[in-house]
This record gives structure tokens, C-alpha cells and sequence, in this order.
């Protein structure tokens, strides 16, 4: 026997409610898009904005780095003017050493001394002569150790000088000392 439905309408209702399915569907896929694209566009606007205030760091840091390099010229340019300051004012200090020390000399060397030569390195004095005799090498080194400028003298070379013309009698005697200066101001003058 043949099945009629006589009532259509639940029919008509399955249709119905599959179309309000699908249009419920529709919608939650559209509503999902729409949720999804103003995700990505509000995730796209941040990640635009820090590029922007990354590029603005960027930037500064960019002037700082010139900043720091200018800085460590300026300073390395200020360390080669306090070491020639320093070299001006050593020299400055020791400017009336030298004028000290020849009046030293002076009055060190006896009569019957002759000085060949005076080397100084550092505080470290060399001094080569001839004397008459070995005696004035010897007062020579007593008025140095008493000198106010020199101290510590070293004989290093004592040697006879002879006459080989004549009866091998001797003329003299050739020396080296080696001394050291002592760095002393004099009272009036400026130490520093």
C-alpha cells in the first residue's frame, strides 16, 4: 500500500528548519570570517605600530652609537693633552735640575780634574775625565757623595796614562764615575 503523507507540513517544517540551519551556518562561517579578518587586521595595526617605534629605536640608538663614538674621541683627544701636559710640566720641573746640577759639577771637580764627558740617563749620571793623579779622583768622589744633587758615585774605570815617549813615567789617570741626581727643590723654589 502506498504511503501519503497527509500531513505536509512537516515537510514543509524539515525544510524550514534545515534552511534556517544552513542560514545559521552561513552566518557563524561569515560571523567567524569577519572575526578572523578583524583579528588579523587589528594583529596586522600592532605589529605596524612596533615595526614603527622599532624603527624610531633604531634610529636613536643609530645617534647615540655617533654620540659614544664622538665621546671616545674626545676622550682619547683628552688623554693625549694630559699626557703632554704632564711632559710639559716634567719638563718644567726639571728645567733648573739641569742648571743645578753643572753648578754641582763645578764645584765637585777639583783642581787637576778635567772632565771629558757627562752622559745622564734618567736620574742615572755617567762621568769620564782625567786626572792628575789618583787622589783627585778620589776627592772628586768625596765632593760628589757630599753634593746636595749627586750621591751614591761609582768608580767604574780608574786606568793609567803613560807617556810612551818617554821613560814610561805617568802623565795621568783616566776615569769613569757613575753617580745618581737627586731631584731636590731649594728653598724658595716651587717643588711641584
Amino acid at each position: 500500500m502506498p504511503r501519503i503523507n497527509l500531513l505536509p507540513w512537516r515537510e514543509e517544517q524539515r525544510e524550514q528548519r534545515r534552511n534556517q540551519f544552513y542560514a545559521v551556518m552561513a552566518g557563524a562561517i561569515a560571523a567567524a570570517g569577519l572575526a578572523v579578518f578583524v583579528g588579523v587586521l587589528v594583529i596586522n595595526t600592532i605589529i605596524g605600530h612596533q615595526n614603527g617605534r622599532n624603527d624610531v629605536l633604531k634610529e636613536e640608538m643609530k645617534l647615540l652609537d655617533m654620540r659614544i663614538a664622538e665621546i671616545k674621541s674626545l676622550e682619547a683627544k683628552k688623554d693625549r693633552l694630559v699626557e703632554r701636559m704632564q711632559i710639559i710640566e716634567q719638563l718644567q720641573q726639571s728645567r733648573p735640575e739641569v742648571v743645578h746640577l753643572f753648578s754641582e759639577m763645578a764645584t765637585a771637580v777639583p783642581d787637576g780634574v778635567y772632565l771629558t764627558e757627562i752622559k745622564q740617563s734618567g736620574s742615572s749620571l755617567s762621568i769620564d775625565g782625567v786626572a792628575e793623579s789618583n787622589t783627585r779622583v778620589s776627592a772628586l768622589m768625596r765632593n760628589v757623595d757630599k753634593s746636595g744633587w749627586l750621591t751614591a758615585p761609582d768608580l767604574k774605570i780608574v786606568e793609567v796614562i803613560k807617556d810612551t815617549d818617554r821613560d814610561q813615567s805617568a802623565l795621568g789617570s783616566r776615569f769613569a764615575i757613575r753617580a745618581r741626581q737627586i731631584a731636590t727643590a731649594e728653598p724658595g723654589e716651587d717643588a711641584s
